[in-house]
């Protein structure tokens, strides 16, 4: 068993590429069942987790002798999933490019403004570009960097790309939040605003 420390950054998927393990092996291994019972998602992690890293299973292959063999590992491609909105209406059928490292993908909007592609398991930085000409979006991203929703932080990158942003403290975005979607205005995360945040963000 291995120790892997969370770092910024840092999903199961790109966890388990590193050590050569398929992500459900360690996120349903029981030595990861109090990370499970917290984190919920293995996709939102925090730095200072501790994810158990189980040990590669040794499989055995025949093959005539003196022949040269060739395997090949399985792809494991992670889904990035994001939907575009512009004063709260949808960027629906737009095109778009999603630029990871040297790799460009392109494709189109659906009618609720949602970008669905495949990356690498590794990827951390991508660009995505959204319509053409004057209306074109360009937007960096960070992946991986989520936090989970039941920290500061985590609430902060939600309300920040929802577009209730503040240098400051939380407590005007959360105000501006909960007035725009009828809950009561404590500037707190209490559960129904973390609740509603969790729907609208969709993570």
């Amino acid at each position: 068993m291995i120790d892997h420390l969370v770092k910024q950054g840092d999903c199961l998927l790109s966890i388990a590429e590193r050590h050569g393990v398929p992500w459900k092996s360690i996120w349903e291994h029981e030595e990861n069942s109090e990370l499970k019972s917290l984190r919920k998602d293995p996709n939102v992690l925090f730095p200072g987790d501790v994810v158990k890293i189980p040990l590669k299973d040794v499989r055995t292959e025949s093959g005539a002798t003196n022949k040269r063999h060739r395997f090949a590992k399985a792809p494991s491609p992670a889904m990035v999933r994001i939907r575009i909105l512009e004063d709260d209406k949808p960027k629906a059928n737009q095109p778009f490019k999603l630029i990871v490292g040297e790799n460009e993908i392109g494709g189109r909007t659906n009618g609720e403004g949602l970008v669905e592609s495949d990356i690498p398991p590794d990827a951390s930085d991508a660009i995505l570009v959204v319509g053409s000409g004057t209306e074109e979006l360009r937007i960096p991203l960070k992946i991986g960097y989520l936090d989970p929703i039941d920290t500061d932080s985590g609430v902060r990158q939600r309300l920040f790309m929802l577009g209730f942003r503040s240098q400051d403290s939380l407590e005007g975005p959360l105000r501006a939040f909960q007035e725009k979607h009828g809950l009561k205005m404590t500037g707190n995360v209490d559960d129904p605003t973390r609740q509603k945040l969790k729907r609208e963000f969709g993570q």
